[in-house]
């Protein structure tokens, strides 16, 4: 079972990255480990040629792994980045995209996240990112955690 529900994902994210426009990104489905995220296409996350930008499907898998991993620990916003390996494997049509991201390994520093990307009503997958994210300290969460409830 998710430690958090998908309202409170996309609230959290409301909450610690007010710059995102509103409605961008939508939690369509969250368990533990498994989370799948819709990217509302923009015009701004389009290239010349009319297909979605890489770094638009990297801030999607990016943002997909920041997710899953706080529904299996709950709201951490101190976790960050450490690194993030992608391949595009084809076109995205300019469509809202689809991110499913699997937590592989979750350790007490690093957590590691395979994300597949689809555009929507595709089969085929556009890009595959594997993203590893540093993890916290408990006190960090145990802080975070009285700092959100005050």
């Amino acid at each position: 079972m998710a430690a958090m529900t998908p309202e409170e994902l996309e609230a959290f994210l409301a909450a610690h990255f007010p710059y995102l426009e509103e409605g961008r990104f939508r939690v369509e489905e969250v368990d533990d480990r498994y989370l799948r995220l819709r990217m509302r296409c923009h015009e701004s996350h389009l290239r010349p040629g009319g297909t979605v930008s890489g770094p638009s499907l990297m801030t999607l898998a990016d943002t997909a792994t920041y997710l899953v991993l706080l529904a299996h620990l709950g709201p951490v916003a101190h976790a960050v980045t450490t690194s993030l390996n992608i391949s595009f494997l084809r076109r995205p049509a300019p469509e809202d995209l689809i991110a499913e991201a699997h937590l592989l390994r979750v350790g007490a520093r690093l957590a590691v996240a395979a994300v597949t990307i689809f555009s929507e009503g595709e089969q085929d997958p556009v890009a595959h990112a594997t993203v590893t994210y540093s993890v916290p300290p408990l006190r960090w969460k145990e802080k975070e955690t009285t700092e959100h409830t005050e």
